[in-house]
């Protein structure tokens, strides 16, 4: 297995966790790299359900190192839960399986705070955050003001940060009608949450170099999708941070030329949560079957996800700027039933008369856009036992060949079930 990263294709949620899982049997370290506790990856195995937020998929696999690197912020007392859940059931009873960077900036309480009163306020654009602080803590990490892991571990460092931070973030809560903090009671519950921590707290950054210049097979894991990209997505209805493969490389320290795969993942239809533009969108009865029959509500906040038709032009960006070797479409078997089945190949502005082939840098143009559609016969039969692609009845096949076709990206992985053993390769 070569050095490869996961990379979800349209805007989040769509089944990065199963597909991490399903490869790191063959991964030697699986490596976290961007976001913090917005992610919310499911697993089912053997009929059990667990749900990550910070710890990479790879940890339900004895043996697998998990590595938190640097571009990840982080919440203590998530991370704990996480940790302790996973104890509780017999994973990572060998300590040195989990690595959480130094260099990771934490989630503050000022953080959490500030990120659900601005989302709050009667003023300004509502994005539709999660609420976890995670935008106000990468502002600090911008801003070279962050308390990072590191620090959590040094009393001392952590109260003058934390002093130096309320300075100013007192200041904001006051100014959105929120009572002020007391660094006191911040430093006492951190240095606890350090302690508890201590024994996963490691440099992470150079243990993954390393394992990538020896030759190790590692398994970047990646968070939200292609189309939250803060730099690249539907601004600003984004995420906080880079969620393309080139973020690997910022967020870790290893070199672009080190990664061999990156791949890419999809569902076979499409959902967005929060706000923000979604062309495909359906607001009706198949809308809301497929949201039924997909289990379509945030494994991080419960809100029911938007949902739509699979947009082919966010699918050819996505893999256009990932450089994508290979695709993996999740959730082919919710399909099942339909009578026909819809893609926007193309977008056509009503304004300019263009037809688009990507979406357009300007969410609001995105906004306006007409999807231009192909349609496809559907199929009845059950799937979620097939194994193979020649098994697939032939209108699922001509589905997934005509998207190949669209994005020119090979489909290498199809999911038809939420177990493992519903996944195969071809």
């Amino acid at each position: 297995m070569p050095t490869s990263v996961v990379i979800g294709a349209q805007w989040g949620d769509e089944g990065k966790g199963k597909i991490v899982d399903i490869l790191a049997e063959r991964a030697e370290m699986v490596v976290r790299f961007q976001g913090g506790n917005n992610a919310g990856h499911t697993l089912v195995i053997d009929g059990e359900k667990t749900v990550l937020h910070h710890i990479p998929s790879g940890i339900l696999r004895a043996g697998t190192e998990c590595i938190l690197a640097s571009g990840v912020v982080v919440d203590p007392a998530v991370c704990l839960r996480e940790i302790e859940g996973l104890r509780s059931r017999g994973y990572l009873a060998d300590r040195t399986q989990l690595t959480i960077g130094t260099e990771c900036s934490v989630i503050m309480p000022y953080h959490r705070m500030i990120d659900v009163a601005r989302e709050a306020a009667v003023h300004g654009t509502r994005i539709g955050t999660t609420g976890r602080g995670i935008g106000p803590c990468y502002e600090d990490r911008v801003g070279r003001r962050s308390v990072l892991v590191r620090d959590l571990l040094e009393p001392e460092a952590l109260r003058a940060k934390v002093v130096a931070s309320l300075f100013e973030k007192n200041t904001i809560l006051k100014a959105l009608g929120v009572e002020p903090l007391d660094a006191d009671a911040i430093v006492e519950e951190y240095a606890a949450f350090g302690e508890r921590l201590a024994p996963y707290v490691r440099e992470s950054n150079r243990r993954v170099r390393d394992a990538v210049r020896a030759g190790r097979n590692v398994l970047f894991e990646g968070a939200q999708g292609t189309m939250l990209d803060v730099g690249l997505g539907t601004y600003p209805f984004v995420t906080s941070s880079h969620t393309i493969s080139a973020a690997l490389c910022v967020g870790t320290g290893v070199p672009p030329n080190a990664v061999d795969d990156v791949i890419g993942i999809t569902k076979a239809y499409c959902t967005r949560v929060g706000e923000g533009p979604f062309p495909t969108e359906l607001d009706d009865e198949t809308g809301e079957f497929l949201r039924n029959a997909g289990a379509e509500f945030g494994s991080t906040t419960g809100r029911p996800r938007r949902c739509g038709w699979l947009d082919v032009p966010a699918l050819r960006f996505a893999a256009r700027i990932n450089g994508m070797t290979s695709l993996a479409v999740t959730k082919l078997d919710v399909m099942t039933g339909m009578d026909t089945i819809r893609i926007a190949t193309a977008y056509s502005d009503p304004v300019t008369g263009d037809v688009l082939d990507e979406p357009p840098p300007d969410s609001r143009v995105l906004e306006r856009v007409v999807p231009i559609w192909r349609d496809f016969p559907g199929w009845s039969e059950d799937i979620t036992t097939v194994t193979s692609f020649a098994d697939l009845p032939a209108t699922a096949q001509a589905y997934l060949l005509a998207l190949e076709e669209l994005i020119e990206v090979p489909i290498g992985t199809v999911s038809v079930g939420p177990s493992r053993r519903a996944t195969f390769e071809r």
